[in-house]
């Protein structure tokens, strides 16, 4: 047996890398993407714009911007190959194994897959950026016995990606509050799906391959499949009256039964996650447009009985779920929705892990038996 040593499970509190693209400020105990705070980007900046800071360390001037939405809606349907693929794939298949697999074929049809200069992987960043809501809306719409919807050049991002999901183009509120999830779900330092990419990519692997794997890091319900989670916590409690009563009632047997409530708690906020005031104001604005008040009741129910009960606050995914409801999502597909929002800070990522590469490759400590022979 090896001596004891200190061990940092998860990697908790051990800084493994500088980067510039993302921070949680203590002070303000707000995310910052590139220095601004995400909540005055949500409020003020398409999803496009926030795409462009992400990359590219400053907001585009106009005619970066009139550039980079001529390139990404040009890239946006949905390759006849792709979409082959997607349709041999099982119903039963999670969509994220979807959205996995149509990465990997997308970067396997890329004749430019191994340019891993900036210029190359900005370029496969915006092709994926581009092309996942085609694949996230068209696997929800063949799920549902539907036909695919090409993209609408004369669209921006986020009303495309609603138009190819449900064939029209929602009221604006709706609209809004889909280009607000999509921000602040863009971009969180280093994350586990984030560290993910980083590790492939510091192994000199392709953008392609490194996004893949950052794919199957999100699945996890313990990252990006909360907001999934969320929703199954509330048809598990059931939508309608006294859902304050019923929420307490819920959350003590599932804490007798020490299950762990999806939604709540974070690693890195310890005052809250700054990015939930803004979700849920967004939420709220559904819920009035929707006229679903059960929606409210039942959130604000679970939300108190959670915070008397262990004092501990939601994250991003305990409104976003609900919000994807309203707005129509299956809700398997919240975390491919996830994916094509984090496309743009996990691309980030890669591109600076290469701008000053070492290897990835932590040690271990072994506790297996001595040195034995035959």
């Amino acid at each position: 047996m090896s001596e004891q040593q200190e061990i940092y499970k998860g990697l908790a509190g051990v800084p493994v890398d500088y980067t510039a693209i993302s921070k949680v400020n203590p002070e303000s105990n707000s995310l910052l993407y590139r220095g601004y705070p995400v909540q005055e980007l949500a409020a003020q900046k398409s999803f496009e714009e926030v795409a462009w800071l992400l990359w590219k360390g400053e907001l585009p001037n106009s005619d970066e911007l009139a550039g980079f939405v001529k390139q990404e809606r040009a890239l946006r349907a949905l390759d006849p190959v792709v979409k082959k693929v997607i349709d041999d794939l099982p119903l039963t298949a999670h969509p994220m194994d979807v959205v996995r697999t149509a990465v990997s074929v997308i970067g396997a049809m890329d004749p430019d897959v191994e340019d891993s200069s900036p210029a190359g992987n900005l370029a496969k960043s915006i092709r994926l950026f581009a092309k996942l809501p085609a694949v996230v809306s068209y696997d929800q719409r063949r799920r549902r016995g539907q036909e695919l919807i090409e993209p609408r050049a004369d669209l921006d991002y986020s009303e495309n990606f609603l138009w190819m999901t449900f064939g029209e183009i929602p009221e604006a509120v709706v609209v809004d509050a889909f280009r607000i999830s999509l921000v602040l779900y863009a971009e969180h330092s280093f994350n586990a799906s984030t560290f993910t990419a980083r590790v492939i990519s510091s192994t000199l692997s392709d953008l392609y391959s490194a996004v893949t794997g950052a794919v199957g890091a999100l699945k996890g319900p313990l990252h990006g499949g909360a907001n999934e989670a969320v929703l199954h916590i509330f048809n598990e409690i059931g939508f309608g009256p006294d859902a304050a009563a019923r929420s307490e009632a819920w959350l003590e047997k599932a804490l007798a039964e020490k299950r762990k409530i999806m939604g709540f708690g974070h690693r890195v906020y310890k005052k809250g996650d700054s990015r939930v005031p803004t979700m849920r104001a967004a939420m709220v604005k559904l819920i009035d447009y929707y006229n679903r008040p059960d929606v409210l009741e039942l959130y604000v129910g679970l939300e108190a009985a959670m915070t008397e009960r262990k004092g501990i606050l939601p994250n991003l995914d305990y409104p976003s779920g609900p919000a994807y409801h309203l707005m129509g999502f299956d809700t398997l597909t919240f975390t491919p929705i996830f994916v094509a929002a984090r496309i743009t800070g996990w691309t980030a990522h890669i591109m600076e892990q290469l701008s000053s590469n070492a290897l990835i490759r932590p040690l271990s400590v072994y506790n297996g038996v001595d040195e034995r022979h035959l």
